[in-house]
């Protein structure tokens, strides 16, 4: 048994020493292989006699391609109907001191035209806001007090009638002088405010708006409609004013005062974003002040 031990070992060790050049020469064969792989040097097929390899041809690399840019879309534009719409919305927001409502001011000089609907919807929005029946009962209750126009006599009754008189007279003539007319005419019923310049060239540009406007094709002209419309809201008002006061003097005081009290009333529409915009710069310096000292002590 010990021998046939010596003798198995002694086989191994014949067998091992076989075959260790066999091993040796497969590992150069397998790292000659990785070689090539790496360095894609693949062996050429064999040429036969005669013929000469020609070289390998250079593959050229292929042409970087950029990305193209991005597509840019560009918004459609709006056209002057619904650039005016939207105005028109928001104008509708308008008010002077959150109260009184400022909607037919307009900032921009280059605006586009109302259509007519657009007008009649403006001249709607004005005459039922209820800022509108807030001053025609102030009015009633004045004129109440005063006994002016006394075939109205006193009591509900004669307030009621004072009252439904003040209204009339706001809702006739915003509707002839800011929606019939200026449909027909062509004209604008809005207020371009001027916003710039003198003192005095801004006050004349709003009194002068009540006699004259900017027309739909954006030239400026006389404002027949605001006039003749309060002319003839004064000669409507013959109907539901009392007999001693009906007559021609009744349309042209009526006519005569509407105007003067929108040449006033411009004056406000045209300086109140200023006033308003001094208010608020005065507020925030008294807030920086304010702040300032607080800011100090606490650093020391």
């Amino acid at each position: 048994m010990h021998f046939l031990m010596i003798f198995r070992r002694i086989a191994f060790a014949i067998s091992f020493v076989a075959l260790l050049p066999t091993a040796t020469l497969l590992r150069a064969q397998t790292e000659h292989i990785s070689t090539a792989s790496q360095n894609n040097d693949v062996p050429d097929a064999p040429v036969p006699a005669g013929q000469q390899q020609e070289p390998p041809t250079a593959t050229a690399p292929a042409p970087a391609t950029t990305p193209d840019p991005p597509a840019t879309t560009t918004p459609p534009k709006k056209s002057q109907h619904d650039q005016a719409a939207e105005d028109l919305k928001k104008e509708e927001k308008q008010r002077i001191l959150g109260i009184m409502p400022d909607f037919n001011m307009m900032n921009n000089a280059d605006a586009p035209p109302l259509s007519p609907k657009q007008k009649f919807h403006l001249f709607w929005k004005s005459s039922t806001d209820p800022y509108v029946f807030f001053v025609s009962a102030f009015v009633a209750g004045y004129g109440q007090a005063q006994d002016s126009n006394p075939g109205y006599g006193q009591g509900a009754e004669g307030y009621f009638k004072r009252f439904g008189a003040s209204y009339a007279d706001t809702f006739d003539g915003n509707l002839w002088g800011n929606a019939i007319l200026p449909v027909w005419w062509h004209e604008d019923p809005r207020y371009f405010r001027k916003g710039t310049g003198s003192g005095g060239s801004r006050m004349l540009h709003a009194a002068l708006s009540t006699v004259w406007c900017r027309r739909d094709n954006g030239t400026w002209g006389p404002n027949y409609a605001n006039v003749a419309g309060n002319f003839i809201g004064g000669a409507i008002s013959n109907l539901y004013y009392p007999a001693e006061n009906r007559g021609a003097g009744l349309v042209f005081s009526n006519g005569l005062t509407v105007t003067a009290e929108g040449a006033i009333g411009a004056q406000l529409v045209e300086f109140w974003p200023d006033i308003l915009r001094h208010y608020r710069n005065k507020k925030m310096k008294q807030a920086d002040a304010q702040t300032l000292p607080a800011d100090t002590a606490s650093q020391k």
